[in-house]
């Protein structure tokens, strides 16, 4: 526990066999309670791993997308009394050394959300971020920050952590189950006014770290861009899209069967 309050930290896998023992085996167990893989249908080892390093397994029998991944490690750190939560991908990409770091300020009640930055400290391209990969970041986040009257220094990071209280209020499911997702849900914690902070945090690129293809990553910034202007509509009051209402208990936030 860090200032009393139980950690968990959530990894969504997919084909993540040659680097979740790596991972895991980084977590700071003294200050870390809880580990959660869960597997998206993976065609590898990725379960048999993860079973066998004894952590807190859920498996997707087929696969439901990064987006859909979150959704069950969020409800299932929910489930098992998680105050602070932190994803971190499980392909070695981000460090687990940072774990303490990202928690600690929401332990403490400085902020609800923390971010991962891997641009404050100005090493991304060093780390190996593909040039085009850091141009368009920086585009997109620009250009976010614009729209969010925000000045964080990236929007697109897979390290985050959240005060359990974030995950309550906000209605995930409504979201996609593709990459978005994690734009809409940032998008959701400046609406619903949550606290946000950062850290600087170091990426490594490398064969087996993960990465979406071309098609993927277009998709993924044309929705950044979707989901921005969402948002500034739903300010503006000239419409409500379905992921800024308040969360109820009908069927649109209860998990899929």
């Amino acid at each position: 526990m860090i200032n009393g309050k139980k950690v968990t930290v959530v990894l969504p896998a997919y084909n993540a066999a040659k680097t979740l023992e790596r991972t895991i085996s980084e977590v700071p167990v003294d200050l870390i309670d809880d580990i959660i893989v869960v597997d998206d249908g993976s065609t590898d080892d990725t379960a048999l791993i993860a079973a066998r390093l004894g952590v807190e397994l859920r498996s997707h029998e087929r696969n439901l997308g990064y987006g859909g991944n979150q959704k069950t490690c969020y409800r299932t750190a929910l489930a098992r009394d998680a105050d602070v939560i932190v994803m971190l991908h499980p392909d070695y990409q981000y460090t687990p050394g940072l774990l303490v770091a990202i928690a600690a300020p929401i332990c403490y009640g400085v902020y609800d959300v923390v971010l991962g930055s891997r641009i404050l400290g100005g090493t991304a391209l060093a780390g190996g971020m593909p040039r085009v990969k850091y141009v368009v970041n920086r585009a997109l986040t620009f250009f976010q920050n614009l729209v969010f009257r925000r000045k964080l220094s990236e929007y697109h990071t897979g390290y985050r952590a959240f005060h359990r209280q974030v995950l309550e209020a906000l209605p995930l499911e409504r979201n996609s189950n593709d990459f978005v997702f994690d734009s809409q849900m940032l998008a959701q914690v400046i609406a619903w006014k949550f606290r946000i902070g950062e850290i600087s945090c170091p990426t490594r690129y490398f064969p087996e770290a993960s990465s979406i293809g071309w098609g993927s990553g277009v998709r993924y910034a044309f929705g950044c861009v979707v989901v921005a202007l969402q948002y500034l509509a739903h300010e503006l009051g000239v419409a409500q899209p379905d992921i800024f209402q308040p969360r109820e208990t009908g069927p649109a936030d209860r998990p899929p069967p």
